[in-house]
């Protein structure tokens, strides 16, 4: 896995062709779609790894966030026409509290300008048409929200959040509350999980490095779940798993996904429930293999 810094005005899936193609990979996906206003923390998984990433998917995120104070616009940032102005006039005693308001678990109207999907298709599909589509609120939580700077008519906010939350939505959201509406303008994801953006690398840098170099920045694949329980077991278990069966275990483990290793390292991510393991992703060697091969020469992927 490479921990990715995305460029302003890439799409996320452009981003992630032309690593693929610096990597000269087969097979490769992103955790966490960027927005091509976005910038910041992307990443890729390569081979194997993309089956794993859904391990990240529930992981909370953090950004740093630019806000226009005093305008609106049809698609919530700097990308859509402006709809309205309004004058710049809070305290910061005002401003303390609308935040404030704003931390800890809200709701969060998802904006049709947005790749959620209805019927299959994308939102932003629908309102380009000039369809809106009623869609239920959802909540979400804001674990932090820090005010970095406030200037005129311009603000800049950290926000660490759960899945699911649209900054977009947020920005407009304490804009209203402030009285003189607000829009994205800047956004720059910064951790996802326990990565951080400052081991990441750019298209720039990884452009310039040797293939020994790039292949430097590669993480391993068990990255992505550091703090998963670990579970080790014999060949005989693991041909069993690989063939669909479930394990009678009493591991000691709390009830939960479990990193599941072999006599050669990890093998795959596995299900515990009430003193048994069901097989919930493997490394396909395993599952390819078990039921032909002996299973201590399948190496660590």
């Amino acid at each position: 896995m490479l921990l990715f810094d995305k460029p302003l005005e890439l799409s996320s899936n452009t981003a992630l062709q032309k690593v693929r193609r610096l990597f000269q990979a087969e097979k490769a996906g992103h955790t966490g779609t960027l927005d091509p206003l976005a910038t910041g923390l992307l990443p890729i998984c390569f081979g194997e790894a993309t089956k794993f990433s859904c391990e990240l998917l529930d992981a909370d995120k953090t950004y740093v966030a630019r806000l226009r104070l005093g305008q609106t616009t049809a698609t919530g940032d700097a990308e859509g026409e402006i709809t309205s102005e309004q004058a710049v006039d809070f305290s910061q005693a005002d401003l303390d509290a609308v935040l404030m308001r704003f931390r800890g678990e809200i709701e969060q109207l998802p904006p049709m300008h947005s790749a959620l999907k209805h019927q299959g298709k994308p939102l932003y599909e629908y309102i380009r048409q000039g369809i809106t589509i009623e869609r239920p609120v959802r909540r979400v939580v804001i674990h932090e929200l820090v005010l970095n700077r406030w200037a005129g008519v311009e603000m800049e906010i950290l926000v660490r959040c759960s899945k699911g939350t649209y900054v977009r939505t947020l920005a407009e959201d304490i804009g209203a509350a402030l009285g003189c509406g607000a829009h994205l303008i800047a956004l720059r994801r910064t951790s996802i999980a326990h990565f951080k953006l400052a081991d990441g690398y750019d298209l720039l840098r990884l452009t310039a490095m040797s293939d020994t170099e790039r292949d430097a920045c590669l993480l391993p694949l068990v990255s992505l779940m550091p703090d998963m329980p670990r579970l080790n077991l014999d060949v005989v278990q693991i041909r069993r798993l690989a063939q669909g069966q479930r394990l009678g275990l009493d591991t000691g483990l709390p009830d939960g996904k479990v990193g599941l290793y072999g006599p050669q390292g990890f093998i795959g991510v596995g299900l515990q429930q009430a003193c048994r393991i069901a097989p919930v992703r493997l490394l396909s060697n395993i599952a390819r293999q078990a039921a032909t091969m002996d299973l201590t020469e399948v190496v660590e992927q």
